[in-house]
């Protein structure tokens, strides 16, 4: 009986598998074609997922669309250029000048390998100049987690700026596209300086913020030498990436003088936090007792 009954009891499983199967498929279908019908023309893809995660329809202030990705509508604001870009923190302990000397050794080599290509400089540099953010917020959240305590803002903070610094690197890859070799080096540099400040951030966080603190310096130099180079006339002053005017909330005819101007007071308000922070820790307290700087643009 058993014997003469199984093969149709497979067979009933089975069509009931592939029923299931159509079913299955018929609901991928009509899935495929609501999510493609509210496209234009069928140009957009979307994704038909079981998850359910809706794409999200973001629209700017006069109702038109939103046409990025890596970043919103409210993560966008004016820079502030008024801010003093000749503070300098002198040296004066051993940390503060090993700091000092630290940046202005790493300076000759960068200075020799772009030479006046201030484009490709900025584009590479920016590469690491998001680094310590990202380490020292990583590295602030894991203390919280092991702590069981708050961190009085500065984990979102460093990761506002390695989120700004990344910015940069979105809107110069519009204006210069590197070479194979120069990809290659961001490979090896980024390896060794994100190693290189993970260790010094675990050693010593007052003398990894102040190392930062000197480079941004270093990077407010090299802009305003770009923007010589821009005002004599050596580098075309194209029109400014649509991805920037959008980000800074730039005039619609700005060019690529207006953008080294808030990339470069970007990272005036970037020197004031790290050498902030550098001098929380150094007046014996911990960054999460001093309110950080959120939003300091």
């Amino acid at each position: 009986m058993w014997v003469r009954h199984f093969p149709v009891m497979d067979s009933r499983n089975a069509s009931t598998m592939a029923l299931n199967d159509k079913q299955h498929d018929k609901k991928v279908e009509n899935g495929a074609a609501a999510a493609s019908g509210g496209s234009d023309g069928g140009d957009e893809k979307s994704v038909v997922s079981y998850w359910g995660v809706p794409p999200s329809k973001v629209t700017k202030e006069d109702g038109t669309e939103w046409k990025w990705n890596c970043f919103r509508p409210w993560e966008t604001y004016k820079a502030d250029l008024s801010i003093d870009l000749t503070k300098h923190h002198a040296p004066t302990t051993f940390l503060d000048k090993f700091a000092y000397w630290t940046v202005k050794a790493l300076r000759y080599p960068t200075d020799i390998f772009f030479q006046r290509r201030y484009g490709c400089r900025a584009m590479m540099l920016e590469t690491v100049a998001a680094v310590p953010g990202m380490v020292g917020g990583m590295l602030l959240h894991c203390k919280s987690l092991r702590r069981f305590e708050q961190s009085g803002g500065w984990i979102k903070a460093l990761l506002e700026e390695a989120e700004n610094e990344r910015m940069h690197l979105m809107t110069f890859m519009e204006v210069a596209k590197p070479n194979w070799y120069e990809r290659a080096l961001v490979f090896a540099v980024q390896g060794v300086f994100f190693n290189a400040y993970f260790v010094t951030y675990l050693l010593s966080p007052k003398l990894a913020h102040r190392i930062v603190g000197y480079l941004e310096e270093e990077a407010i130099h090299s802009y305003t030498e770009f923007l010589k180079e821009l005002d004599k006339g050596n580098i075309e002053n194209v029109p400014a990436p649509a991805i920037a005017i959008d980000y800074w909330r730039l005039p619609k005819d700005s060019t690529l003088r207006d953008v080294v101007l808030v990339v470069r007071a970007d990272e005036a308000h970037h020197r004031d936090v790290n050498h902030f922070a550098s001098d929380i820790h150094y007046q014996g307290q911990q960054l999460k007792d001093s309110p950080a700087p959120i939003g300091y643009h």
